[in-house]
Parts: C-alpha cells; sequence; structure tokens
C-alpha cells in the first residue's frame, strides 16, 4: 500500500487531521507508528460513541502499526474539564479500578489482543517528582489554558476554576511524552487536550505528534452526545434484544450516521468516489461463505445448508464476506422454526451469483426493489425482508464489484438474494 493509499484510509472518516503534511512524512519512513488514545475509566462500561474511536484504532492496527491503549487510571481521578460548566467531582480509587477492568475486557471486541499494548497512566504520571511536575506545568501557560472555551466562559463568568484541572491537560499530554507518541486519536471535544499533547513534546526532545479526531455519535435521542449518564446510549456489553431495541428507536436520517461511524460505509463512499479500487483476489467463494457462517452469531443456532462445489472469483474477499454476512442475517430472521438457510453458488456468462435462501414468507409483490432502500420503513412493511434496516449496503457492494443484487421467490416458497458478482478470471 502506498502512503497516499495509506494516508487515505487512516484519514477517512476523521474531523481534524494536525496536520496532513506530518502525517504523510511520518507514514513515508516506513515504520510502525506508536497511536496513543486515552479513556479515562469514569463509567463501567463502553458505548457505541467509544467504537467510533477504537474502530478508528484498528485500522491503524490493521495497516501495522503500534496501537496502545492508555486507561487514565491517574488521569481520570482528576477529571476532564472537558464540556464541563463546573468541576468534576474526581473519582475513588476504587471506582477506577473497578471501571478500568471492565474497559480491558470490552475494547478487545473491536481491536485484537495480540496487537494492542494496554497501559495505566499511573505508570509514568505517578511516578513524576516535584521537580517533574514543575518542568511539566512550565511547558505551558495560562493565557493558553483560557483559550479553551469552558475555562474562558468559566472565567469570564466568575465561577471557579481549581488548579488541579489546568492539570488535566498537561497530564494527558504527558502520557504522550512518555510514550514517544507519533500519532494521538480523540473525539472532536479532546481537540484542545490532544493539542497540548502536540505543543509540549518539543520540550522533551520529541518530534510533535499528529493529531487526529473523530466525529461525536448523537445518543438514542439523536440531539446530545452519547452518554450513560443522558441514558441515551447502547453499550457494547448489552443483550442482543436491547441493543436491537434501541437501534430500532432510531430514525432514519441518523441510521445513515449510525451506518457511517460504526461499518466502513464511509469507506465504500470513498471507493465509490473513485478514491480506490476494490482489492480484488482470487477466492473461492464456497470457502469464504464457510469462513463467514463459523464467524457470524447472526444465525442464532439456525441450520444453514451449503450447496458444495468450487465457486471461485476475484473479488474483495472483505466485501464479499460482509455480503454474506449481511444477507445470513437477513434470512436468520425470516426463517420459522424447524427450517433451514441454503447457500448456493454457480457460474453464469456474466459471473458468478451467489444466493442466500430462506424459507420464510418471502416477498411481496412490490416490494423487490423496496428492500434495498436504506432502511425503508413504510406503514406496510410489517415482516418484510430487508425492511427498516436496510438491505443497501449489499446492493451497493454488489455495484461496487460491477454487479447487482436483487431477489425473487424460492421455489417451493420463501426468499432468494441473490448478488451477482462479475468476473472474467
Amino acid at each position: 500500500m502506498s502512503t497516499q493509499e495509506a494516508f487515505d484510509r487512516l484519514t477517512s472518516g476523521t474531523v481534524d487531521v494536525v496536520t496532513a503534511e506530518a502525517l504523510k512524512a511520518k507514514l513515508a519512513k516506513g515504520r510502525p507508528l506508536v497511536v496513543k488514545v486515552g479513556f479515562d475509566p469514569t463509567a463501567p462500561d463502553l458505548h457505541l460513541g467509544h467504537t467510533v474511536l477504537i474502530r478508528k484504532m484498528k485500522h491503524f492496527q490493521d495497516l501495522g502499526h503500534r496501537v496502545v491503549f492508555v486507561i487514565g487510571d491517574f488521569t481520570g481521578m482528576i477529571g476532564d474539564p472537558t464540556g464541563r460548566s463546573k468541576t468534576r467531582p474526581p473519582l475513588t480509587r476504587q471506582e477506577i479500578e473497578t471501571n478500568a477492568e471492565t474497559y480491558k475486557q470490552q475494547v478487545f471486541k473491536i481491536l485484537d489482543p495480540a496487537k494492542t499494548e494496554v497501559r495505566f497512566n499511573r505508570e509514568w504520571l505517578g511516578a513524576l517528582s516535584a521537580d517533574d511536575v514543575i518542568r511539566l506545568a512550565a511547558t505551558y501557560n495560562v493565557a493558553r489554558m483560557l483559550e479553551r472555551r469552558e475555562f474562558r466562559q468559566r472565567f469570564d463568568a466568575g465561577q471557579p476554576i481549581s488548579l488541579h484541572e489546568f492539570l488535566y491537560p498537561l497530564s494527558q499530554a504527558y502520557d504522550s511524552v512518555a510514550l514517544a507518541a507519533d500519532v494521538e486519536l480523540g473525539g472532536t471535544d479532546q481537540l484542545f487536550n490532544l493539542n497540548v499533547g502536540r505543543d509540549i513534546m518539543p520540550a522533551y526532545g520529541l518530534e510533535p505528534q499528529v493529531v487526529l479526531t473523530t466525529p461525536l455519535l448523537e445518543g438514542t435521542d439523536g440531539v446530545q452526545k452519547m452518554s450513560k449518564s443522558l441514558g441515551n446510549y447502547i453499550g457494547v456489553t448489552e443483550p442482543a434484544g436491547v441493543m436491537y431495541a434501541k437501534l430500532m428507536s432510531i430514525s432514519d436520517e441518523l441510521m445513515w450516521r449510525y451506518y457511517a461511524l460504526l461499518t466502513d460505509l464511509l469507506d465504500l463512499e470513498r471507493l465509490e468516489s473513485g478514491f480506490a479500487e476494490p482489492r480484488r483476489f482470487p477466492i473461492d467463494l464456497i470457502e469464504l461463505v464457510h469462513r463467514v457462517i463459523d464467524g457470524t452469531d447472526v444465525l442464532g443456532g439456525r441450520q444453514v445448508i451449503v450447496e458444495e462445489g468450487r465457486c471461485s472469483a476475484s473479488v474483495d474477499g472483505p466485501k464479499v464476506a460482509r455480503i454474506v454476512d449481511n444477507l445470513l442475517s437477513n434470512a436468520a430472521r425470516h426463517t420459522p422454526p424447524g427450517t433451514a438457510i441454503r447457500v448456493r453458488c454457480w457460474r453464469e456468462p456474466e459471473g458468478v451469483v451467489l444466493a442466500v435462501e430462506d424459507e420464510g414468507p418471502g416477498v411481496p409483490a412490490g416490494y423487490e426493489e423496496i428492500v434495498f432502500e436504506a432502511f425503508h420503513r413504510g406503514p406496510n412493511t410489517e415482516g418484510v425482508p430487508g425492511s427498516g434496516i436496510g438491505l443497501s449496503l449489499v446492493a451497493r457492494f454488489a455495484e461496487l464489484h460491477g454487479g447487482r443484487a436483487w431477489v425473487q421467490p424460492r421455489e417451493g416458497g420463501g426468499a432468494s438474494f441473490r448478488v451477482l458478482l462479475p468476473d472474467d478470471t
């Protein structure tokens, strides 16, 4: 992968890149970058809002970079002033340790534990002497601190600002010094804190880190940032039924944003815009189907019968795996008890056809195209396969390959969802 391709992949879906030139220069060196992300364990569970940032960590990880997940067991006891109109009450050591342990477990739902370095910032912040703290404080000034919106508003209103609150951005910045970070990731609300790290690193003889921010995900209310304290969150460890109910309550407009921030849909849009082409390699599609079946959790114990044989094509494997997983998920929702989902693959003059079939109620006449519209909801779509959740991603990935997706009645009852993948091998 070229430097430009890596840059496009890593900055896809980000808001701020400080600076783009510096990131390209670091990538051009051809060495793994130290990518730091910090989370203060202020609540016992991670939610989908956190995963926007964690997924960007995964993108760096997938390209071979060293991802360091910093748990702020020290900074969490100071309290991040971001978004606060008054001093945040500090957590107890017991609360911090309990929450930190759950973070360690939950983050590996997305990150590869074998490739992730988990560190606690008490390791270096707790070891600072008084001399070290004074040297750290001397790297910044009060005027710059008061540029921060929360501090400026409180200062202008005559509200108190505790001195230890100034230590929060400095302490977070020192994490970058201790790790010699090349890149730091954070939400857009953390831009000030991240730039403090970038600003102080030269005082310690280090090259300034690159700062990347990701968007903040609105909660289920569609208005405020997702937060457990606001009750508008979807926890990553909540039961599937609870998560499903919360997601189905989200408006159609907001669901697009969820798809963009929580899946690879942004990458799809980048591909469709001509920044890159599908990465095609010869793949045995039947073998790929078996891998998806073995690794998916969408089937709910339903039997899947795969018509065996060889069915090879030159395709983008990860994208086709997403197609298969989405179609299996759709079929599982409409497969009556005691019946099976069937998967077939065959070659036609235009390319290969992949079919996922169920023995459910089928698709009513007139809905054959509607089911592929994004999150279609209407007065008569109750029980219609695909409605409300969107098979549009399947169709768009098929189109990305120059093919198409469609549905037709299955012989004997049910629906047969099919994808044509052109192939000239």
